[in-house]
């Protein structure tokens, strides 16, 4: 079973893409974010020619997030406790035997703006949101874009970065906070060498000098771990015509 995640950077632009990419890898479950479309502009009758049944929580212009199965896609969840936010970054449900939420986790701006107080604020909340879901559903994958580089190896240029905004001591720590529930990141299951990454800017040729991040993760459970058979980062897509500034990241399941 391939799981995956795309930050797709508007639904719109990159539609052709997503269905390339759909034929081409064929994901049993894949979770996209920026999808940047209201909820009546989904392009669900495309996406079912694919092949796959969608939920999806979007506004217009920024955010957005949707999941497309194979499978029927139920107990679906849009808005977590105690999180007042208008906007559209957090999408869950049940698909077979697994609970899968999608996560556009917030940027922050800049270490000490009033967005990076609400970035650590809002993690702390999701947090508790999945430690409740994992009490429910051991068999859980966490995944998408997560604004935040794991550690060093994940990050081209550590010494430039520092600890600037996605590579800070507290935004790290909120992620380390997250994994320490119980997830692992599945990526480092495979890998665990440095330059591997999953965003590269559109500026001063970045992609093609591979100075890049590793911010889309896909965590899973501790049920799961053992049914982990690859992780990768697909760098294709961000070679085609008008790309994402991200390229999908996958996982393999043995279920």
């Amino acid at each position: 079973m391939k799981i995956a995640s795309w930050n797709v950077n508007s639904l719109k632009v990159r539609l052709p893409q997503l269905t390339q990419w759909l034929a081409d890898a064929r994901p049993e479950v894949l979770a996209l974010q920026e999808t940047k479309l209201e909820d009546a502009k989904f392009p669900v009758d495309e996406l079912a020619a694919a092949g796959y049944r969608v939920v999806y929580s979007g506004q217009k212009t920024y955010n957005g997030v949707a999941i497309l199965a194979r499978d029927e896609l139920t107990d679906v969840v849009t808005d977590i406790p105690d999180l007042d936010d208008p906007q559209r970054r957090i999408l869950a449900a049940t698909i077979g035997h697994l609970r899968v939420v999608d996560l556009y986790v917030v940027n922050g701006k800049a270490v000490g703006d009033e967005k990076y107080a609400y970035k650590l604020d809002w993690l702390a909340k999701v947090r508790e949101f999945l430690a409740r879901e994992l009490e429910r559903h051991p068999n859980l994958v966490v995944l998408g874009d997560f604004n935040i580089c794991p550690d060093d190896r994940d990050v081209y240029d550590p010494v430039a970065w520092g600890e600037d905004i996605l590579c800070s001591p507290p935004e790290r720590a909120a992620l380390k906070a997250i994994t320490g529930l119980g997830l692992h990141d599945s990526f480092r299951l495979f890998q665990s060498d440095a330059g591997h990454f999953s965003w590269w800017d559109y500026r001063q040729a970045a992609f093609r000098r591979n100075m890049g991040l590793r911010i889309d993760l896909i965590l899973i459970g501790e049920a799961l771990k053992s049914a982990a058979t690859a992780a990768a980062i697909d760098r294709e897509p961000r070679r085609w015509e008008r790309p994402s500034d991200h390229t999908p990241v996958t996982l393999e399941l043995d279920i």
